[in-house]
């Protein structure tokens, strides 16, 4: 490693330290918690419990058993808050620093260009981040999966479990770093730059989230069922919370215009109203990977695009 490489690790060998020693410390969290919650599901306690999402109670006593999962969800909340703290503490001062600082200068007057100046310093901190977002992401998904969809743990539709493990970790990183870079070209001191990506991938990140609860990129499923026979079930599941009855046209109506849960009373409420099926509208397990690949595109290409716009505005700022 030497030459402008070398300078960019100078650099950016803190936060990288920084990083790893964050890395470090979740994963022997995530060793010493994981190992108790394997402990409490081998001591025979939870072999009663079903899958789905009603809580499962203790014999005797009706309350609710659960395994220890907020030290999981704080993980998985330091992973959704990856690009914000990517895109102030590393994206933003990556250019802006030497911007501010007016140390550019003395190294473009040492014969390395522009682009060189740039691609050193932005691929070695792209690499960094998406290791280690990759390795977070991964560590939530080992310590998760004991627990994963289960009554007494955590489900895949839980926003910590949702938009804190898989790809979209990485994207949102590598988001965050691009996003940061780019306010720290355009501004003119580091401290209005991190400002910036703070405010900017804040709103970011709050609008995936809302996406997912309004179901906006990923639509729900529609399940039915004829006359009065019972619902499909639940299970694993992430209902939108719109059911209710469907006419002979086609027609959906609210739940409460037969507000009987089965039996009798449903059948002659259905067949008074011309009812002809029950519905509900809810997103299956499987559509994990599809919430997990859209905010993966959303943020990987919102992250290419910064990019490009980063590189095309060099001349011009630096």
């Amino acid at each position: 490693m030497k030459g402008s490489l070398w300078l960019a690790w100078r650099q950016q060998r803190l936060s990288a330290g920084i990083g790893a020693a964050a890395l470090v410390v979740a994963a022997a969290i995530a060793a010493y918690y994981r190992s108790g919650m394997l402990d409490a599901l081998h001591s025979g306690l939870f072999d009663h419990c079903a899958r789905g999402p009603l809580f499962c109670t203790r014999s005797g006593t009706g309350l609710p058993l659960l395994l220890d999962v907020d030290p999981l969800k704080y993980l998985g909340a330091l992973n959704i808050a990856l690009p914000v703290v990517v895109g102030v503490f590393w994206g933003a001062p990556l250019l802006g620093r030497d911007r501010e600082l007016g140390t550019h200068r003395m190294v473009l007057a040492q014969g390395v260009s522009r682009g060189r100046w740039f691609a050193c310093r932005f691929a070695l901190a792209a690499a960094i981040t998406t290791t280690l977002s990759g390795l977070l992401a991964g560590v939530f998904a080992w310590w998760w999966r004991p627990a994963a969809d289960r009554s007494y743990g955590l489900f895949w539709y839980d926003i910590t479990a949702l938009s804190g493990s898989g790809p979209r970790v990485v994207a949102a990183a590598l988001f965050g770093l691009a996003a940061g870079t780019l306010l720290g070209l355009l501004a003119r001191r580091v401290l209005a730059a991190m400002g910036l990506s703070l405010l900017v991938t804040g709103v970011v990140t709050l609008l995936l989230e809302w996406t997912h609860r309004a179901r906006l990129l990923v639509p729900p499923h529609i399940y039915v069922s004829a006359g009065s026979i019972p619902k499909p079930v639940m299970d694993e599941k992430w209902s939108t919370g719109d059911y209710g009855l469907i006419t002979a046209s086609g027609r959906h109506d609210d739940v409460l215009n037969c507000a009987f849960p089965s039996g009798a009373q449903l059948r002659e409420c259905m067949t008074a109203h011309g009812y002809v099926a029950r519905f509900y509208e809810a997103n299956p397990a499987g559509d994990y990977w599809a919430f997990q690949w859209t905010d993966t595109a959303v943020l990987g290409g919102l992250a290419a695009l910064l990019t490009i716009c980063t590189v095309l505005l060099l001349r011009r700022r630096v």
